[in-house]
């Protein structure tokens, strides 16, 4: 069964995030990781919430927690964490 890594970032210093964000699809890639949203525009129609949004496809759980806990993610996941707020989730989909 697919399951999707999917976050809601704000961004709090772009120059810093982009270090990160330039290295995400590649590092995805390596576990099987493709990227359906990356950024783009939004338009909340229920609540609130990130102006950027992101959902990566794995093809099962165990693949997205792979690619999660990896060294080269780990590794980039700091810069993200220093120039960003952010919530992230992995879901079991179709």
């Amino acid at each position: 069964m697919a399951a999707y890594m999917i976050a809601q970032i704000e961004v709090t210093d772009l120059d810093g995030y982009m270090k990160y964000a330039s290295q995400t699809v590649a590092c995805a890639e390596k576990f099987g990781g493709e990227f359906l949203v990356k950024g783009g525009a939004c338009e909340w129609i229920e609540g609130t919430g990130a102006d950027r949004n992101v959902i990566i496809r794995f093809e099962s759980m165990d693949a997205a927690k792979t690619f999660y806990n990896s060294d080269e993610y780990q590794a980039i996941l700091p810069i993200a964490l220093a120039n960003s707020n952010r919530t992230a989730v992995l879901v079991e989909g179709v």
